[in-house]
């Protein structure tokens, strides 16, 4: 099967939300899952994000990114999301995504890429090491909900 890995437009939002969705069932913790189409479209000017699709036109996977500058090496870009669906994982569409995250953080002058993973998900533990990255237990994610 042919991926393609393309910027997501406007109008990818609805399937891009539910795969949304599906990411924090995925993650257990689909309580913490408020954002909306509607809220994607008034903010899309910082949606940051490329998708995974099949050749029927089926988005099976996507990643979201953003600028960021870190006070010890400077400008960076920041991996918010990569999922892709269950039945998709293992046949390389989270190394395209990843891959194009990387060459556009590499394009746009940055000095790294950040991202989260969760402790318990050994799968993407072993897939972000095999790409070299480094994994930091000693940091905790701090949330202030401002709305």
């Amino acid at each position: 099967m042919k991926i393609n890995i393309r910027k997501a437009v406007e109008n990818d939002f609805g399937k891009i939300h539910a795969l949304f969705v599906e990411f924090a069932e995925f993650e257990r913790l689909p309580e913490k899952m408020v954002n909306t189409v509607e809220r994607m479209e008034a903010e899309k000017e910082y949606f940051n994000c490329w998708v995974a699709e099949t050749n029927d036109d089926q988005i099976i996977g996507y990643v979201t990114c953003f600028f960021c500058y870190y006070t010890w090496t400077g400008k960076a870009l920041y991996m918010d999301d990569l999922y892709v669906k269950p039945q998709f994982r293992g046949s390389g569409v989270g190394t395209q995504l990843i891959g194009q995250v990387i060459r556009y953080a590499k394009e746009t002058g940055c000095h790294k890429l950040r991202w989260q993973v969760s402790g318990w998900n050994k799968p993407a533990i072993d897939f972000y090491r095999k790409l070299g990255a480094t994994i930091d237990s000693t940091e905790q994610n701090c949330d202030l909900m401002l709305s």
